[in-house]
């Protein structure tokens, strides 16, 4: 690996750092705030910062060139992902939810080979599938499934589709624009869409709720760190490492969360945590590393 991917990769790290406060969070949140809102409202909050930057840096309009690349980042970054997990939370508990989205890092490999053309090694697969079977063993022996909701399953595989995608095609528009420009310009956009949705549900729905201050940190905290501030560092990540490289990084956030929710939401972790924990590092390691597969060449006839 190059000194650049090894410093992609400590930055697809910090990303997936600032991502692994968002379930944490998402549960204080959820104390006073429905899922919906929880979706449309974090995004009018990372909107609000995404101005104040825009602005410092003296930026008045979108790129031109980019609208179709910025609104496919938009549908999967900002409404798909949020949206369906949401409507899918509301539907099933979150342990089988846990196990169809574990498998987001090779789902995003396979875009950024097909979307991205990226050359990945037979290794880099057989890592990525190993760590991806590690994450559904893991979440598969920690939950209950006594829920089954085709409909659930089928909103958290579209989910995951959604913000595989928006990974690809934002690390793509990261190769022309800085991350804080892409990720802003993405919640900037979406902003008449989420404030509209945002209002409606505080006026139908959130008004009648008992507001507490750590939901009100949970909400505060999922709109500058999962939306935006996560983002910059992640979309940084990816370009520099390779998405596909970069993306396995995602598996270790399952864990993260888990050190997370036992300093602020007094959770136990049993041993066998440790042990898929190590694992799932073991597999990321192996496919970073991986060596990658050089693009076979075409002979010249004299």
């Amino acid at each position: 690996m190059t000194s650049r991917q090894i410093q992609g990769v400590g930055f697809a790290l910090l990303g997936v750092i600032l991502f692994s406060l968002s379930l944490p969070m998402t549960t204080w949140a959820l104390e006073s705030y429905s899922p919906l809102f929880t979706a449309t409202g974090r995004a009018v909050i990372a909107a609000m910062l995404a101005i104040v930057f825009l602005k410092i840096a003296g930026e008045k309009l979108l790129p031109p060139g980019h609208y179709l690349e910025f609104i496919y980042t938009l549908l999967g970054a900002v409404f798909g992902w949020p949206i369906l997990i949401a409507l899918a939370l509301m539907r099933t508990e979150t342990a089988p939810i846990a196990v169809v989205t574990s498998i987001m890092p090779l789902v995003t490999a396979i875009f950024a080979v097909m979307r991205g053309h990226e050359n990945v090694s037979r290794q880099f697969w057989i890592a990525a599938v190993a760590g991806t079977l590690i994450l559904i063993y893991f979440t598969t022996s920690r939950g209950n499934f006594s829920s089954e909701d085709l409909i659930a399953d089928l909103l958290a595989l579209g989910a995951v589709v959604a913000s595989s995608y928006c990974y690809v095609q934002g690390a793509e528009l990261t190769k022309i624009y800085p991350g804080w420009k892409v990720i802003s310009w993405v919640v900037v956009m979406a902003l008449p869409v989420t404030l509209t949705a945002s209002i409606y549900l505080w006026i139908t729905v959130e008004s009648k709720a008992v507001l507490t201050a750590q939901a009100n940190i949970g909400l505060l905290v999922i709109g500058l760190s999962s939306m935006y501030l996560g983002f910059i560092p992640w979309y940084r990540g990816l370009r520099d490492a390779g998405t596909a490289r970069g993306a396995q990084v995602q598996q270790l956030q399952v864990f993260l969360t888990l050190a997370l929710s036992v300093l602020l939401l007094d959770e136990v972790v049993p041993p066998s945590t440790l042990i898929c924990a190590a694992g799932i590092v073991a597999a990321v390691s192996w496919a970073i590393f991986s060596r990658q597969h050089a693009p076979a060449k075409i002979s010249q006839q004299p």
